[in-house]
């Protein structure tokens, strides 16, 4: 990161963590996606040469979704406040700002770096151990920040789309870019390794759990909407991904995203919930 319908995001991480619980994929894909880069259906086919193997394992993704992940993910939001969730999702995020962080510095921006350690400083004493974002209420906005975008920056290339399984969209970059980050996770590296192997889970499959559920009304509605819903996930995850690789450069114009299997744009009940500050 980006879980359900087109990707499950599943956290496994040297055999640690177990799962982010699907969701976590299209729900970073979704963050943001009325408002990002315009980008052909063409250009996203010819870059999907492996389509019929994609879209087998997008079934997969979905059919695991509708089974376990999205029943989950309403007894969650049923049964938990709206405080509860938020405060679970400000620790979840306080958690990874030291891998954005790293990542920053590993692509030499500075400033966002700075950032995103004042914003672990601050929230990690006067947010209470990451309970709340009051790094936000003084004007550190949330950086962007993994080694699929590092390697971006250091110059390789997408390569081919992939859809994979738990895991959801990706590429050929990214595939790997995700696999250390998972590796370097800070909530893997705490205590026995037992205790690693308990947090990892823990933390992993709340994650993706709470991303789902902020996310159930959005991606039915793109369901309903799209005429084909392969192919319009597969755009909102590149489009929103592209945006997310220019955070490292200068900044671009952003326009609406289009649904490359429709005439008109998605409506806005596809728009995300957002618990924190827009960052990306």
């Amino acid at each position: 990161m980006h879980a359900l319908p087109n990707a499950p995001f599943s956290r496994l991480a040297s055999g640690r963590c177990i799962a982010r619980c699907g969701a976590l994929c299209i729900a970073l894909a979704l963050h943001g996606c009325a408002t990002v880069p315009r980008g052909s259906a063409d250009d996203d086919a010819q870059n999907d040469p492996i389509e019929p193997l994609n879209r087998g394992v997008f079934a997969f993704n979905m059919a695991l979704d509708r089974a376990a992940i999205k029943p989950i993910a309403k007894a969650y939001r049923a049964v938990l406040p709206v405080f509860v969730r938020e405060r679970v999702r400000a620790v979840i995020d306080n958690l990874q700002e030291p891998l954005v962080f790293a990542n920053d510095v590993l692509q030499g921006r500075g400033e966002a770096a700075a950032i995103s350690g004042r914003r672990f400083l601050v929230n990690t004493t006067v947010g209470l151990a990451g309970l709340f974002d009051r790094a936000s209420e003084f004007g550190l906005a949330k950086q962007s920040g993994d080694f699929g975008q590092t390697l971006y920056a250091w110059g390789v290339g997408d390569g081919p789309y992939l859809v994979l399984p738990f895991f959801g969209p990706s590429n050929v970059r990214d595939a790997v870019g995700l696999s250390v980050d998972m590796v370097a996770s800070p909530a893997g590296h705490v205590g026995s390794h037992e205790t690693r192997r308990e947090v990892g889970i823990a933390v992993g499959a709340t994650d993706g759990i709470d991303l789902r559920s902020r996310n159930i009304e959005s991606l039915d509605a793109i369901e309903a909407s799209s005429l084909d819903f392969y192919a319009y996930l597969r755009s909102i995850w590149r489009q929103n991904r592209l945006a997310t690789l220019r955070d490292a450069r200068a900044g671009s114009p952003e326009e609406e995203l289009i649904d490359p299997g429709a005439t008109t744009p998605g409506p806005d009940a596809a728009k995300p919930e957002r618990s924190t500050p827009p960052s990306r």
